[in-house]
């Protein structure tokens, strides 16, 4: 059993564990969540065949459109708005043919009129008018959005204040038809994400800060190292992670 002391070295340890792209591999076997009940990558795939453009929203690291969408249409391209992850995107992607743009995370896109036949997005902010000016007629609006009740159990269980902006299925789905998309599928689910230990829970914060603004493991301490006694006795703690894709057509 680790002493007081102990434990908040290993939490500060935890937090300033180096991270880049989009990689959670520090906390791969410490940190599981369930299978959704649809796949994006499975939405994707079977498009990607028919068309000779393609561009990747938010793209982290690259690491997700390397190893899961290969080979790639003719022309495609990358966007990512945090700065860090940029160089190491290029590095991965580029090789491969893929040309990476930062942007400035305001929601505007850097590109011509009616570029694009497919835009996917994994969990990146977008403006919907920007993605339907970009996108060619008859081209298709892939997107897999984070729920904004996402977090709320694991910021409940921090006593922290959770006062995100609604973002929801019912919001995306106004936000595009009002510019004009034709929505073709809807899907909603929710992943059980299971936390094994109180550093992965650290780890994670610290990858998503939005998650609990102005977090510190000094002013959460009490808190953490409860929530720690808690996994210890109980084995871990389980978040519901709700998500909801959405598959909108240019017509």
């Amino acid at each position: 059993m680790l002493s007081k002391e102990e434990l908040f070295d290993f939490l500060i340890q935890e937090y300033e564990h180096p991270f880049s792209g989009w990689d959670f591999s520090h906390i791969r076997d410490r940190m599981v969540s369930s299978p959704l009940p649809w796949s994006y990558s499975s939405k994707i795939l079977p498009r990607l065949i028919k068309v000779d453009s393609l561009l990747d929203m938010g793209t982290g690291g690259g690491e997700f459109l390397a190893n899961n969408f290969q080979p790639f249409p003719k022309y495609t391209c990358a966007t990512e708005a945090f700065g860090p992850n940029v160089p190491v995107a290029k590095k991965r992607l580029e090789p491969l043919g893929v040309k990476v743009v930062k942007i400035c995370g305001d929601g505007s896109l850097p590109f011509k009129d009616e570029e694009f036949e497919l835009i996917i997005n994994q969990h990146e902010y977008y403006d919907a008018s920007e993605v339907f000016r970009v996108l060619k007629n008859g081209g298709e609006f892939i997107t897999k959005q984070v729920d904004s009740n996402n977090d709320k159990e694991l910021a409940d269980f921090l006593g922290a204040p959770y006062d995100l902006d609604l973002w929801d299925l019912g919001v995306a789905s106004k936000d595009l038809e009002a510019v004009g998309f034709t929505l073709e599928e809807k899907l909603v689910g929710t992943k059980l994400t299971r936390f094994f230990d109180i550093g992965a829970v650290v780890f994670y914060i610290k990858i998503v800060p939005w998650a609990i603004p102005n977090f510190t493991i000094e002013n959460y301490q009490d808190k953490l190292f409860t929530l720690h006694e808690k996994i210890i006795d109980e084995g871990y703690i389980e978040v519901k992670s709700p998500r909801f894709m959405i598959i909108a057509r240019k017509e």
